[in-house]
């Protein structure tokens, strides 16, 4: 089975995480939680927010493609990138993750 690396971000993970063994298919947000990694997820994982924002450093072109929705929302994310997904909306691939949470999130709740 895969495996995800989570890149060390200062409050939620800072010395970084291995997660082995994840099973395909998993959704990639629920994987973090599971696994103690408490990322932000404010919409309950609904796809309407932008809270589970992360990088995905390797590893992103095995994922499936994302829905317009998610598309949507990644417009008004902090940070954007290129290799930018929600991980409420990521199924894990057969192959192993590099996942960056970025610094910052735009969660209206906590503000």
């Amino acid at each position: 089975m895969p495996k995800i690396t989570v890149l060390p971000h200062i409050e939620i993970c800072p010395s970084g995480k291995v997660i082995d063994n994840v099973p395909v298919g998993s959704s990639i947000c629920k994987i973090l939680l599971e696994n103690h990694i408490n990322i932000e997820h404010a919409c309950e994982m609904s796809c309407a927010c932008t809270t589970c924002h992360i990088l995905v450093r390797e590893g992103y072109n095995e994922l499936l493609d994302m829905e317009e929705d998610e598309e949507d929302l990644l417009d008004r994310a902090w940070g954007l990138s290129p290799i930018s997904r929600l991980a409420c909306q990521i199924k894990m691939p057969n192959v192993d993750l590099i996942l960056e949470i970025p610094k910052y999130s735009i969660n209206h709740a906590k503000e």
